[in-house]
This record gives C-alpha cells, structure tokens and sequence, in this order.
C-alpha cells in the first residue's frame, strides 16, 4: 500500500516510515507536518491509507480525519503518541472517520523500533478489510441451528445489539442519547476498536448517554438497563443461559471482535426477537449475522448512506437483504424503540 504519514515530529516520521519500509510491501507515499498539509496532500494524492497523529500545530488530527473524509476519504489509522492524555481526541478522530488506534513506535536502545509489529498488524488488517489484500468475502459464518425456545429463555429481557466499525463513537452516542433511565433492556455492541483504548471509549460514551456503558467480561450475565461494549481482542457471544464468553475461535476473520460472530450466538441463544442494527463502517463484518436475526424474527436496521461516514457495512448488509430498513442515524434510536415496544406489548 501508499501510505501518507503525518506527524509534526521529525523522530516520529522517521520512525513510521522505517516500520512501513521494513514491511517489503508498503511505501511511503508523502509525509505531513500538520493536519492541515495532510488535507492538502489527500486531496492532491490521494493514499491507501493515512497514519494519521492527533496533537499538531495549524490542525489537529481530528479535524484533519473529518476534513479528509468530507473531500477525499481514505482509511485513516490513528497513530499517537499517549492514549490516556489523548483519549478525547482519539474518539473525535473515530467519530470522524478514522477506523482504528494505536501507540507511535519509538527508538529503542540499540535501533529497535518498539511497538513496530502492532502498528504493522493494523496495516495489515485494514489492507484487508479495504481490499488491498486479496480475501474471501465469506466471513465463515455457518447457518446455526435454532433451538427450541424454552419458556425460561422468552422471559429474557429485550436486546438491542449493535455493530459498528468507522465513524461508530459518534453514530453510537446518537443511538444511544435515545434510551432513557428506565429502559428495560439491554445493549450489546461489537464496535471495531483497539482493546487498548476500548475502556476509554466506554467512559466517552458512559458521558454521553443516560445508560451506564462497560465492557462486557468472559462469565457475565448482562442485566436489563445496561450497555456491555465488546472491548477485548477476542470475539464476544452470548452462550447457553444468556452469559457472555469471549473467544479467539475463529481466527480466520479479519475483524476480532467480529460483529457476526456476536450477532450468530444471538440468533442461537437469545432466542426472543429484539432489534439489531448495522452502523457506518468499512468492509462486510455483520451482514451474515443480521440476516440471520432476521430470519429469527428480530427487527434489522442498516445505517443509510447519506448519515454513514463510510456505506461499507450497511451496505453490505443491504445488499443481501439482512435489513429490514435503511435508516438516517438520528432515526434509529426512535424506531428501535419503538419497535420494542411493539414486541413487548408497551
């Protein structure tokens, strides 16, 4: 791949262009000192990908990922220096666009680049998932078989599960700003994130929602009135008996967590309806998984286009016919709600 750097260090990009060279398969296609030249170089050339840093002089990074996916969007992976001092930012430049995060490689004793290979396995999963690489688009989800509800299971609470992936914080926050104190059910989300920030962006959603939001943990029984976010490098499902488990099986998907492995254990073991959604992201994950639940009876609703910041994931979705609806984002919320309501007899 192209790769365009930006950064106002110049230690920095020496050392992000030294990871992208060491690869044998990436060259740098320009470097930027600000996000404001940044801007400038996407619109003039435009790159595979930007590694985009947040803290800089003229423009910061998140402004640069929401000026570049207005004019000349292109995947942008978040390259900073500090996830704590720079969390807000991260999940601004997310909102805006940028797909993933994760810590700048610095110069270790002896000219080892430290943090080198996960920065180098993020370009790598974002080739993927842009079709840089070549890949199946089969996410190697199987048709389960759908047992027998019992009459313990239909008394489970109603879910609302959610995947997303680019531009999710923000199109997340719209959704959930909907569901008041007394909601009465629960929230799953599968959102595409690095496990290192993924506690951060719990807390910027916990700011921006009335529902408490955590991370869901392997053994938990997830209550009513609660928002579990997937926030580890393994996929999340619920088992037998409405619990979440989290597991690297199967390591063949490109995304992990993968928002079709989570919405498949739904269709197996949450055996009443409730509503699923897919929101803006880049590639295919959740569309296998939504047309499942749709053929279980839940309720399916796909980002439309004009509100997404990339059309990827709902389109997909659409275009297998998993989703019942296309929808603005500052509709969703509404007819979720109210199709619950429906459901439960409110």
């Amino acid at each position: 791949m192209r790769i365009g750097l930006v950064n106002d260090m110049n230690l920095a990009l020496e050392c992000l262009r030294r990871v992208v060279e060491s690869s044998g398969e990436h060259v740098v296609a320009w470097s930027a000192e600000n996000g404001q030249q940044a801007v400038d170089y996407c619109s003039a050339d435009l790159p595979d990908l930007v590694l985009m840093d947040l803290v800089m002089p003229v423009m910061n990074g998140a402004e640069a990922t929401r000026e570049i996916m207005e004019k000349s969007p292109v995947p942008i992976l978040v390259v900073t220096a500090s996830m704590t001092t720079n969390g807000d930012l991260v999940y601004e430049a997310m909102g805006h666009g940028a797909l993933d995060a994760t810590v700048t490689p610095t110069l270790g004793p002896g000219g080892n680049m430290d943090g080198a290979q996960p920065l180098l396995e993020k370009i790598q999963r974002i080739g993927l998932i842009a079709g840089k690489s070549t890949v199946s688009h089969s996410t190697g989800i199987t048709r389960p078989g759908f047992p027998m509800p019992s009459a313990h299971s239909l008394e489970k609470p109603p879910f609302i599960a959610i995947g997303s992936s680019t531009g999710g914080p923000q199109a997340l926050a719209t959704v959930l700003s909907n569901l008041d104190e007394d909601f009465p059910g629960i929230v799953g989300i599968v959102q595409h994130v690095d496990p290192q920030f993924a506690p951060g962006m719990a807390d910027w959603l916990n700011a921006r929602c009335k529902l408490p939001v955590q991370l869901a943990e392997h053994g938990m029984r997830p209550q009513p009135g609660n928002v579990y976010m997937a926030g580890q490098d393994a996929h999340m499902r619920i088992r037998t008996g409405g619990i979440f488990e989290f597991t690297v099986e199967p390591t063949h998907l490109v995304n992990r967590p993968s928002v079709d492995v989570f919405f498949k254990s739904l269709a197996s073991h949450w055996p009443k309806p409730g509503v699923a959604m897919i929101l803006t992201g880049m590639g295919r994950d959740g569309a296998e998984g939504l047309k499942l639940l749709r053929e279980r009876g839940w309720r399916t609703i796909a980002q439309d286009q004009e509100s997404s910041v990339v059309y990827g994931m709902p389109k997909a979705a659409v275009e297998i016919g998993a989703a019942h609806e296309s929808l603005s984002i500052d509709m969703i919320g509404p007819a979720a709600l109210n199709r619950l309501s429906q459901m439960t007899g409110g």
